[in-house]
Formats: structure tokens, C-alpha cells, sequence
């Protein structure tokens, strides 16, 4: 096996803690949270393997240089020291993804074009050859992260972004992100062996991803390519070794409900089809009805749900909706834990009902919140801070 080296793993804000456990629970050394990413070692097996098992890891990078930019031509230079031989050839394609902040640049896309120009160059002086720029399917995609003149670059693993998954063939107006989907169900402590409910299930993302959880099933099942499949240095039998082993895990069954509802109908039909692509209509229950009209199984379960934040819906009809809400936890989710995941704070007021636990996320660029609220018979109130 390789020796160990630095990498890092990308993920939103408030998900930090759970990737690390994700990657400590791979055998990642060295672990540790930082805001939007988590920093580890691994050797190649542990690269290969965050990948295709960490539900809530967007890229896996792994950084090659770091360095100071005080000026412009400084950028160049450092790029040029790299020896990129030994990650491309001269028929190869590549692309950069930079992020700017508090630099001499101001502007990602010239930061690309100078870390491109200073790649190609050297692979040209070597060889009389270039490589060629894909943004779409390159052989090499690096991430150029620049914040106060400190510069660091890497190679992306991932390629396409973790968080699809590949088995959504469609999505509803304002889709739920797979990774955010997966991080907040390891934030609701479900145990993977109890009911679940989403009756706002939008395009089932919700209801896939607790299904995977249940069975086991790595989250890069549906993928058939990673960014770490195009190096030169890529090993295909340590690879599918790992597919093997992902296999071996998995349990094959799931004994109780996982139950989804969607009012819309183009939304219940959506669900429908992705479940069907994701080959889980046999452990998924959809039906097109009102969260009103949701009849869930007998407790002990959880009931997670992101209503609409209203962006198109008005004033008063939202809040009724979300008083609705209240209601309906109140009469018929008796000895379940419901989970509301929402970007309006202010009508999540009008639940009505006490939150034992608010937890801050992004949906986007959305500010959201994600709210506890444990359902009793009567009117016992809530004692978590």
C-alpha cells in the first residue's frame, strides 16, 4: 500500500463534524474540521475510498503545492516549479477551478487562465506539445484556492461533485442537495432501523438517501467514474476492491416503512422516477397526497420534511401552511421526532411548537435551519437546549 499524504475533504457549512467522523470511521488519520472542509491523511486507499463512502464529502482533494502570491507574475512561477509531467501527458485535458478572496486577484477566472497558461507552457517547452482545456470531462481537474496572497493547489479526485450520486434522472424547481440530504439525516441520530417519513418529499431525495443509509449502500454505488480514474497513477484493482468490499457491506433488506408524500403532482412523479432509477421501488412507499392527509405508521420513528422557504408563495399562505405543520405533528405524530428543515425562519414560528434543537445549515446560499421537535401525547415541553 502508498505511504500517506495530506488531502482534504470539501463540504457545507455545519457538516464539518460529520465528515470527520465519516473519515475517521474509513481509517483517515490525522482528522481534523475546519469551516467548510475537513483536512486528513490517507494513502490511495483512502482517497479511493472517501470517494465512493463519505455521504457527506463534496470533492476530495489532494494538495500538491502551497505557496505565497505577493504579485502577479508570483502565481506563474510557482506553478511552473510544479513538475506536472507526472501528473499529465501532452494528449491529456485539464481544467482549473479557482476561488478568490482577499487577494492580489480579483478575479477567478484570470487566476485559471494564468495557472493554465503556465501548465501548458511547460508540457510545450518539454514536448513541442499542449494540453487541451475541458471544462466539461478533463483527464485532470485541479482546485487553485487563494485567500490573503496564501495559495494552495490540488487535484481534484472527485471530479463531478460527490453530491450526484447518479441516481436522480430528474429534479423538482429547487432540488435538495444528495450531501446536505445526507448530512442532516446523520444529524437527526435515525437509528436505521425505524420508521421514516418525509410528506414533503419533493423529488425523493430525502427518502433514496435514508435508503442507502439503511442498506448500507455507499453513496458512489450509482457512479461509474471518479476524477482519480483518469490519473496516471490510477490502480483499477485496488479500486474495485473497494467496490467489493462496499458490496460485502451491505445489509440487501430493510424491514421497516420508509414513506414519502408530495401534494404536487409533477413532484410525486419526479420522486417516483428517480426511485425507480435509484432500483429501491420495492423498499420506498410514494403516494401524491397533502401532509394533512399522511397517515404514518405506528411509532417510534422520524418524520423529516423542507417545506417551501416562500420565494412563490404569499405572505399568508405560508404561514398557514407552516401552522399546519404544527398541527398535524401534534395529532398524528405522537412518539416520533420530526425534523423541519427550513430557510424562513420567521414562519417556522408559527409551528407553534418548541424546538428542542436548532441547528444552523445553508441550503445554497440560503441561510436554513433545522429544527428538533420531539412529539408528545399532551403538552410536555421541551427540556433540550
Amino acid at each position: 500500500m502508498t505511504s500517506s499524504f495530506p488531502l482534504s475533504a470539501t463540504t457545507p457549512f455545519g457538516l464539518e463534524k460529520v465528515l470527520a467522523e465519516e473519515l475517521r470511521s474509513i481509517g483517515a488519520q490525522n482528522v481534523c474540521a475546519r469551516r467548510r472542509f475537513v483536512e486528513f491523511t490517507g494513502n490511495k486507499y483512502i482517497l479511493y475510498k472517501a470517494n465512493l463512502w463519505c455521504r457527506t464529502a463534496i470533492r476530495i482533494l489532494k494538495p500538491i503545492a502551497r505557496f505565497d502570491i505577493n504579485k502577479e507574475k508570483d502565481l506563474y512561477v510557482e506553478i511552473q516549479k510544479i513538475c506536472w509531467d507526472q501528473y499529465i501527458t501532452p494528449e491529456s485535458s485539464i481544467t482549473i477551478d479557482s476561488f478568490v478572496r482577499n487577494s492580489i486577484f480579483t478575479h477567478s477566472l484570470y487566476v485559471s487562465q494564468l495557472t493554465k497558461d503556465a501548465i501548458v507552457d511547460q508540457i510545450r517547452q518539454k514536448t513541442g506539445l499542449r494540453p487541451n482545456v475541458d471544462q466539461v470531462s478533463p483527464d485532470l481537474r485541479l482546485n487553485l484556492h487563494i485567500q490573503n496572497n496564501e495559495a494552495v493547489l490540488s487535484l481534484d479526485s472527485s471530479g463531478a461533485s460527490l453530491h450526484k450520486r447518479g441516481y436522480r434522472v430528474r429534479t423538482n424547481t429547487v432540488p435538495l442537495n444528495e450531501v446536505l440530504a445526507a448530512g442532516i439525516l446523520y444529524l437527526t441520530k435515525w437509528d436505521c432501523n425505524s420508521s421514516f417519513i418525509d410528506p414533503m418529499c419533493g423529488s425523493g431525495t430525502f427518502l433514496i438517501e435514508a435508503a442507502m443509509m439503511a442498506l448500507k449502500r455507499v453513496p458512489g454505488y450509482y457512479r461509474s467514474e471518479f476524477g482519480f480514474m483518469r490519473w496516471l497513477d490510477y490502480d483499477s484493482n485496488l479500486y474495485h476492491s473497494i467496490q467489493d468490499e462496499a458490496k460485502k457491506n451491505e445489509t440487501g433488506t430493510i424491514t421497516f416503512p420508509i414513506i414519502g408524500s408530495d401534494v404536487n403532482k409533477t413532484s410525486y412523479r419526479i420522486a417516483c422516477e428517480n426511485i425507480i432509477n435509484a432500483n429501491m421501488e420495492e423498499l420506498i412507499e410514494v403516494h401524491h397526497c397533502a401532509f394533512e392527509e399522511q397517515i404514518p405508521p405506528a411509532p417510534p420513528g422520524i418524520m423529516v420534511m423542507n417545506p417551501p422557504y416562500g420565494e412563490r408563495q404569499e405572505v399568508s399562505q405560508l404561514r398557514e401552511r407552516y401552522k399546519t405543520i404544527g398541527d398535524v405533528l401534534k395529532n398524528r405524530y405522537n412518539g416520533y421526532t420530526a425534523y423541519v428543515f427550513t430557510g424562513n425562519m420567521q414562519e417556522a414560528k408559527h409551528i407553534g411548537l418548541r424546538p428542542s434543537r436548532r441547528i444552523e445549515l445553508f441550503n445554497g446560499a440560503i441561510d436554513c435551519r433545522l429544527y428538533k421537535f420531539d412529539i408528545y401525547a399532551g403538552s410536555r415541553k421541551s427540556v433540550e437546549k
